[in-house]
């Protein structure tokens, strides 16, 4: 099944970034969750499912330092990684790991922002759910962060021609749990590169033990 995921995401990666469903040109929306974090420019920042994201560009221009993407696809993080040196001279740390099965990701400690822009909503078994949210736990530090932006309730049933589990705020608390508090949300509607609607919701909390 593992294998059949990474070759879809192979595949839907070897397109152009700006055709592909989910590019957003320039991510306002997370960014702006970013910076009511208050990190250090030296913080330790996840961006898991990251793809070929221009979220990366983004965080090296506020001068962060030490940032690590993630995804299951590694013909996405090869690009990524060649379009950031290229672009800002930066070696970025690449990590080629599953979210719902882990062996790489588990053994990072003491996280300072978990981003996660548009992809826990493709997991669709409750034991893969659950695997994402015991990864939160075990990888980000107390008083860490942690960002999702998934598909809202009302959102798309699809997304690059796979299903997809849709999420409010209070379903995201209940998976997070009581050691999670909730520092801001809103609802953002994702106008896609083919003029699409795609209602989002953004959260933002904070582990506390």
């Amino acid at each position: 099944m593992i294998s059949n995921l990474n070759n879809h995401w192979n595949t839907a990666y070897n397109n152009e970034d700006e055709q592909l469903g989910w590019f957003e040109a320039i991510p306002l929306q997370t960014i702006e969750l970013v910076n009511a974090c208050d990190l250090q420019k030296d913080a330790t920042i996840l961006n898991v499912g990251a793809g070929t994201t221009t979220l990366i560009d983004a965080l090296i221009e506020e001068k962060f330092t030490n940032i690590i993407a993630n995804d299951l696809s590694e013909l996405a993080l090869q690009k990524l990684k060649q379009r950031i040196k290229k672009s800002h001279n930066y070696n970025l740390t690449c990590i080629q790991d599953d979210l719902t099965n882990p062996d790489k990701l588990n053994k990072i400690q003491n996280v300072d922002l978990w981003i996660d822009r548009a992809v826990l909503h493709f997991f669709l078994k409750e034991k893969e759910q659950r695997s994402y949210f015991n990864l939160i736990q075990k990888v980000v530090r107390k008083k860490g962060y942690v960002i999702i932006a998934v598909f809202s309730l009302e959102g798309a049933q699809k997304c690059c021609g796979l299903d997809l589990k849709r999420y409010n705020v209070e379903i995201l608390q209940n998976n997070l749990g009581p050691n999670f508090t909730l520092i801001k949300t809103f609802n953002h509607t994702f106008i896609n590169p083919f003029g699409g609607e795609r209602p989002y919701v953004y959260t933002l909390f904070q582990r506390q033990l």
